[in-house]
């Protein structure tokens, strides 16, 4: 069950509790071999090496129920899920996919992922979202996974320092050069926010363009275009600009 991580006694009944948990929520949908193999590579992505603390058994489970729900949105071929795949998943893609659940009520479902694995989603990022009423207190960063890729219908990078995406062939992809919070200034988060703000607005008319004429500017205005046509196979994403930090 540790694939290769250290566990106390204690640790690995915490585990296998959170495991049996999966495995009664996903049994029917999934074979416990595969529920098995999420939470093992969930929990050495978590643990990185390192000593597990207690919180990663916790982090691991969150993040391998994701991946099991995204590998079951594939299978039952649903559509309108867009992932924001930022450099960390601190900042960028965490308010890009809570706007985008804010703007369209709920009706587009928005995931956020990291071409890295950050640590605490940033905590200037956490404030300006308060200010729209989103808590992300309890967010957490998470690893780009190929069962989420998978299971989105767009996928938005967040700029060039999130580096090269393997885009799934068929999905529409675009990328959006936003400047990146974390440990940004509050007004300069702010900024970025208001810029994603917009750009979720812009996508949300692209996506829906009937529901944008009858509601009269229900999403804003925004951009026309707001990603362009699909890409082949293995197209990669990334390039990025604004006047937030830059890694």
């Amino acid at each position: 069950m540790s694939a290769g991580v250290e566990l106390d006694p204690v640790t690995q009944k915490h585990v296998e509790h959170l495991t049996e948990a999966l495995c009664d929520e996903f049994g029917e949908l999934h074979s416990r071999e595969t529920i098995d193999q999420l939470v093992r590579d969930s929990l050495a992505q978590f643990a990185g090496g390192a000593q597990v603390n207690e919180f990663v058994p916790v982090l691991a489970h969150r993040f391998a129920r994701e991946r099991l729900k995204a590998l079951t949105r594939a299978g039952a071929a649903e559509a309108g899920d867009v992932l924001f795949v930022g450099l960390g998943d601190t900042g960028r893609g965490q308010m890009a996919a809570a706007l985008l659940m804010l703007r369209s009520e709920g009706r587009i479902t928005g995931h956020s992922a990291g071409s890295t694995l950050g640590t605490d989603v940033d905590a200037g990022v956490v404030e300006v979202m308060s200010e729209l009423g989103i808590d992300l207190s309890e967010a957490y960063a998470k690893p780009l996974s190929t069962e989420v890729l998978n299971a989105a219908e767009v996928i938005v990078t967040m700029g060039r320092s999130v580096g090269a995406v393997e885009i799934p062939e068929g999905k529409r992809h675009g990328d959006w050069r936003v400047g990146d919070p974390t440990g940004a200034s509050v007004d300069e988060v702010r900024r970025v926010r208001d810029d994603i703000d917009r750009r979720v607005l812009a996508l949300l008319a692209d996506l829906d363009p009937r529901r944008h004429e009858r509601g009269a500017g229900r999403y804003g205005r925004g951009r026309r275009g707001a990603l362009g046509a699909r890409r082949p196979r293995g197209t990669r994403g990334g390039s990025r600009a604004g006047r937030a930090r830059a890694p």
